[in-house]
């Protein structure tokens, strides 16, 4: 399952009101590319496909299409905020490695 931390949930939550968007559906993907291989995208969506797993948490909906999801089940998505800057980040215990500057995974 995918789960989403307290500040992931409230920045999502700001996103969706400062951009105008009028709902809390998100759509996750994996895109192969990358130093690594794989990469991971992340927008608003309002439209779900019959084969979409989704999950609901903190009045988040979070939608992925089948072969994303084979990736993404058990992802815990954070947001972070430091030196280096600030971004939405995938903790998936699936992935075997990544690229130096984190954008990218390998399975």
């Amino acid at each position: 399952m995918i789960s989403l931390t307290d500040k992931a949930v409230l920045k999502l939550k700001e996103m969706s009101e400062a951009d105008g968007v009028g709902h809390l559906t998100i759509r996750l993907k994996v895109l192969g590319g990358g130093c690594a291989g794989f990469s991971y995208d992340m927008c608003f969506e309002s439209v779900t496909a019959d084969l979409d797993e989704v999950v609901e948490q903190d009045g988040i909906k979070v939608v992925v299409d089948p072969m994303s999801y084979q990736y993404l089940d058990e992802v815990t998505i954070d947001f972070v905020d430091g030196l280096m800057g600030a971004g939405f980040k995938f903790i998936n215990p699936k992935a075997k490695g990544s690229c130096g500057c984190g954008s990218s995974f390998d399975i």
